[in-house]
């Protein structure tokens, strides 16, 4: 059996097989699943399409950078209402910064997977 190879992009998790390798889809669906609440992990329809999952993942990961943003823009406002010290913003500002820039990686990553299996699902 040939296998038909995807280039990959920078952005390529670790965890998922090349496109194209044996089992690459389940490897892609496994770490797609990680990243969405486990109800919808359950889900019939997004365990048998993959291309499901990635849509769902895509949106979970990009609800979150829009929290993380959030939290990062009002945390200098918001935190010292709450009573929090000056050390503690400082810290937890650089926490959400790192964290957006985290989401916007998966973020990339997701899209990357989503694409490859978009590709095989078409056949290309």
């Amino acid at each position: 059996m040939t296998l038909t190879t995807t280039r990959i992009s920078p952005d390529w998790p670790c965890q998922v097989k090349t496109p194209g390798s044996y089992d690459w889809e389940r490897s892609a669906a496994k770490w797609l699943r990680e990243l969405v609440p486990s109800r919808y992990a359950s889900y019939p329809a997004l365990i048998r399409h993959p291309v499901l999952l990635a849509r769902h993942a895509q949106l979970q990961v990009q609800q979150e950078i829009r929290v993380a943003r959030t939290a990062l823009q009002t945390a200098r406002a918001d935190l010292p209402r709450l009573g929090m010290p000056e050390s503690v913003i400082e810290h937890t500002i650089k926490l959400y910064a790192a964290e957006v820039l985290q989401l916007q990686h998966i973020a990339r990553s997701v899209r990357a997977v989503s694409q490859a299996l978009v590709d095989h699902a078409a056949g290309r």
